[in-house]
């Protein structure tokens, strides 16, 4: 991996103009790979005059430098050639007045969720969140560290006075047509403040429920509880599992003329036409609890909650189900069915969960193989845990990285679900506050979140090491 320091020496259209990575710096010059069977004696005489620095070059194999290249300076699209209308310059300069555009264009360029800005003593660096998991980008000097925190706190309307408490703002983009919301998060920390960016994207458009991943049985179980007149519908799962993509499929199937929706949202990261969505406001006291009193004067037919974090909240929903509507919300939960045990630790009544819950979902995101390069190799039976044994493939796939999937191995991510439909059965069982229902997921061949993982991992699509914390946690 290079030095992300040593990345910014240059520019993204130098690199791709010149067929040049950077691999070292010392003593006043820069060393570079080129590509196989460049001229170095001309290359490195233009390369000082465009850098001002000593130039030293060293040729690459065949094809390395084009593999690193597509790793570190990536282009929007996947592009691997360098066209005057195409071109974008991913090369951070906190005095440049674009500096955060140009951030964000290389986030959205590599599909990253998050950009996380922070400083260690005298480091500083720059890291994107891409398929959920965190990626080295930029290293920055501790002089211009202030700087940069300061632009953002003013593009997200923060006190840039105020750095002993954590601080919330937003900023708004125009990007490649469309709107892009970023949620800005200022937290003090013992070297400075650490900021998170959230990139969400304002155009509901692409969101289907058929492409989120149920398989055929749990959508036919899914819609059948959604399409209920009241009742209670609950996605479980970490944050960043994708519950809110599930949440917001679901209302537009329901978004029709004939229905009054609520939502109150914590952020609202889409905008969808005919629903009313309220954005939640703590610090001026509009919380779940005032929204949802509100919302029940307002006639609603289905109300959605961000999420529901206490048990006034959870009480709140209840009533509201009781009274005839459909109420879809989120909570923090290991399973699908450890959300009626965690409902009832907030203090509601099993009978009158058993009356009002309708479907609880567990859902989880697994990352896939790039299909451009996995590699297939036998697979050792010892690797697994005993209990799924005899159920592994003979063979199976390993990331290996191209340009494709920027050399992480990887390329997407799809949800896996846990569907329990709350069946005559089970409201007993809830009434009974039963612990596990093993036996009826089982008899009622309802599959739990690793057997849904060990199908993509028999089917080639993601590796072991992406099913294997959920094989675990079964036993």
């Amino acid at each position: 991996m290079i030095n992300p320091e040593l990345k910014n020496s240059i520019t993204l259209e130098q690199a791709w103009y010149y067929g040049i990575v950077p691999v070292a710096a010392g003593q006043g010059g820069l060393v570079f790979l080129c590509k196989h069977g460049s001229d170095t004696g001309a290359l490195s005489e233009e390369l000082e005059i465009v850098l001002g620095k000593k130039v030293t070059l060293k040729t690459g194999a065949e094809g390395e430098v084009e593999q690193l290249l597509m790793s570190h300076y990536p282009k929007a699209g996947g592009e691997t050639h360098l066209t005057t209308a195409s071109t974008q310059t991913f090369r951070l300069n906190v005095n440049d007045s674009g500096f955060l555009e140009t951030l964000v264009k290389e986030a959205k360029a590599l599909n990253s969720s998050d950009i996380h800005i922070e400083t260690y003593g005298e480091k500083c660096r720059i890291r994107f969140r891409v398929d959920g998991v965190l990626i080295d980008r930029h290293k920055l000097n501790k002089a211009e560290y202030p700087t940069l925190v300061n632009k953002i706190k003013i593009a997200a309307s923060c006190d840039i006075a105020e750095k002993r408490m954590p601080q919330d703002g937003r900023i708004r983009f125009r990007f490649n047509g469309a709107n892009l919301d970023i949620r800005v998060s200022i937290l003090p920390t013992l070297y400075g403040e650490k900021i998170v960016l959230r990139l969400l994207g304002s155009d509901a458009g692409h969101i289907d429920i058929a492409k989120l991943g149920f398989t055929a049985e749990e959508s036919e179980r899914y819609q059948l509880a959604v399409k209920k007149p009241n009742g209670i519908i609950l996605i479980s799962g970490p944050t960043g599992s994708g519950k809110t993509t599930t949440l917001y499929a679901t209302l537009k199937l329901l978004n029709k003329p004939t229905n009054n929706i609520l939502t109150i949202e914590d952020p609202i990261e889409y905008t969808l036409d005919g629903i009313n969505q309220v954005q939640l406001k703590e610090d001026i006291g509009l919380t779940y609890t005032e929204a949802l009193r509100t919302f029940l004067r307002q006639d609603p037919d289905i109300i959605m909650l961000g999420e529901i974090r206490d048990a006034l909240t959870a009480q709140m929903a209840i009533r509201a189900a009781l009274t005839g509507h459909l109420v879809l919300s989120t909570i923090h939960t290991n399973s699908a069915w450890g959300t009626v045990s965690r409902l009832v630790d907030m203090g509601i009544a099993p009978y009158l969960l058993a009356s009002t819950l309708n479907l609880s979902v567990a859902q989880r995101l697994i990352r896939l193989l790039c299909p451009h390069c996995k590699e297939e190799q036998a697979l050792n039976p010892e690797e697994l845990p005993a209990f799924v044994r005899k159920m592994a493939p003979e063979r199976h796939f390993k990331p290996k990285g191209c340009q494709q999937c920027h050399f992480t191995g990887f390329k997407g991510r799809r949800a896996i679900y846990e569907v329990i439909n709350v069946t005559q059965e089970l409201t007993e069982q809830i009434k009974a506050n039963a612990t596990q229902v093993d036996e009826y997921l089982q008899a009622n061949k309802i599959e739990k979140l690793w057997q849904n993982a060990f199908k993509l991992f028999n089917l080639g699509d993601t590796s072991l090491e992406e099913i294997y914390p959920y094989l675990i946690a079964e036993h």
